[in-house]
């Protein structure tokens, strides 16, 4: 209860900040070349610190200016460089915006309140601020895009490190695992084709589409009535894009399948090559005969991992129903590096932690049912301890790769720390003078060349 009156009150002082703001006679608080930032940009961004949950603090507005400065300069340079970014990306960042801000509203109708104004509105107010951010993100990138290091360059950083404040690294593994599915029969898909073609009746009867999608639909669209916002045919799946783009706007499509479940869609508006539709979704669930099935066929390839007629690796290739590992011989990837050491602290599903813990580095565990908490999803699986790396301070030996990304990422941060050197050194820059205490502007209020030659 303590947790939800300590969002009600960020929400609060967040919509409360916003309605001020609009009261506020708006002004420049800084320039950068010929672009303007004003009052109501540093204020816009501080509200959307406070609606994240943190705690009021002005000081965090020296923060949210020097990156309004830095965001300004990038997006300059990405004009020059003809960087661009298309309706399709921005959209996709404002409505993952939205949808943050209204989950923590608490609805799609009480953000609307809150805002004094529709949700399209408040969107196409953020719209410029976006597609700039965006812009300067793909500047930085290509600024950085072609950084490596050596082998050379690794070592030379590592050695450059203090040995009293190397890190120290907790207990690694790498392991593979091999996931059989359940396979629903024809008569079994049935049961959940079926109920999403109930609710498309119901619609078709009268009853409006998105209080359908909020009570029904399995999707994690549900509570913006299945609305998924403006996408082109690759943000898709095939099955779901060919009925999408088919249909003329308001049309309902018909019941149809794809690896998500039973879905119907409605198109709401088309632009261009983009399409706006809200849709139900009914998953499909395994039965107890499916997973009977999916059972019986790991058991086989157990045994066969077992008489030595094939290696996990290769069972893993060749019968293996997750996509992200199979062919790579079921090897799991650190999503944070790519690397394929993972720390046993960052195993995040305790199923996983507690089927590798007891294993011996070479070991094979017996199948067991496993089920996805985020996706609920049921699968069975098999895993393959291939090494385990003990708690350990940092060598090159045991944690190349880690040190190479880490020298990479300094390479990284001086190339940058260049780039806007040179381009601040040659950029008119003027701070409102309130702001000149601030430590994290100090660098941006040195004298430019610009100006020194005058």
């Amino acid at each position: 209860m303590k947790k939800l009156f300590g969002i009600l009150f960020i929400l609060t002082v967040y919509f409360n900040s916003l309605s001020a703001q609009e009261k506020l006679v708006d002004r420049i608080i800084a320039t950068v070349g010929s672009a303007h930032i004003s009052q109501s940009d540093l204020e816009l961004e501080y509200t959307q610190f406070l609606a994240q949950g943190n705690k009021p603090d002005d000081k965090v507005k020296c923060y949210i200016l020097q990156q309004l400065l830095t965001q300004k300069l990038l997006a300059q340079q990405a004009v020059i460089d003809s960087i661009e970014v298309s309706e399709s990306e921005v959209d996709d960042q404002l409505n993952f915006r939205i949808r943050s801000m209204v989950q923590r509203a608490g609805g799609k109708e009480r953000l609307e309140e809150f805002l004094n104004r529709s949700i399209l509105q408040h969107k196409e107010e953020l719209r410029p601020a976006v597609a700039e951010q965006l812009k300067g993100n793909k500047m930085q990138g290509q600024i950085v895009s072609k950084i490596d290091v050596t082998p050379e360059e690794v070592k030379r950083y590592f050695n450059s490190l203090d040995a009293d404040s190397l890190p120290y690294f907790n207990t690694e593994i790498e392991y593979a695992q091999l996931v059989i599915n359940p396979v629903l029969t024809k008569e079994e898909k049935d049961i959940f084709r079926n109920k999403a073609e109930g609710y498309r009746q119901q619609v078709l009867n009268g009853s409006d589409f998105g209080t359908i999608a909020r009570l029904y639909s399995e999707d994690g669209s549900a509570p913006y009535g299945g609305e998924l916002g403006f996408n082109t045919r690759e943000n898709w799946v095939k099955e779901f894009s060919a009925q999408a783009f088919r249909l003329k706007k308001g049309e309902i499509s018909p019941v149809f399948e794809t690896q998500f479940g039973f879905h119907f869609l409605q198109v709401l508006e088309r632009r261009g090559e983009e399409v706006n539709v809200r849709h139900i979704l009914v998953k499909k669930q395994p039965t107890n005969e499916s997973l009977n099935r999916a059972k019986a066929k790991i058991d086989s390839i157990a045994d066969l991992i077992a008489t030595k007629k094939l290696n996990f690796n290769q069972a893993a290739s060749i019968y293996s129903d997750d996509q992200n590992t199979k062919y790579a011989g079921g090897v799991v990837s650190n999503m944070e590096d790519r690397s394929t050491l993972i720390p046993m602290d960052q195993l995040e599903d305790v199923e996983v932690f507690n089927a590798l813990d007891p294993l011996q580095v070479g070991d094979i565990s017996k199948p067991l049912l496993y089920t996805d908490k985020r996706m609920n999803e049921k699968s069975y699986r098999i895993y393959f301890l291939k090494s385990r790396i003990p708690p350990h301070k940092a060598n090159m030996e045991q944690d190349f790769a880690k040190i190479k990304e880490a020298a990479r990422q300094d390479k990284i941060n001086r190339k940058l720390s260049e780039w806007f050197e040179s381009r601040r050194e040659t950029t008119y820059i003027d701070i409102n003078p309130e702001f000149m205490s601030c430590e994290e502007l100090k660098i941006w209020t040195k004298p430019t060349k610009e100006l020194a030659s005058k």
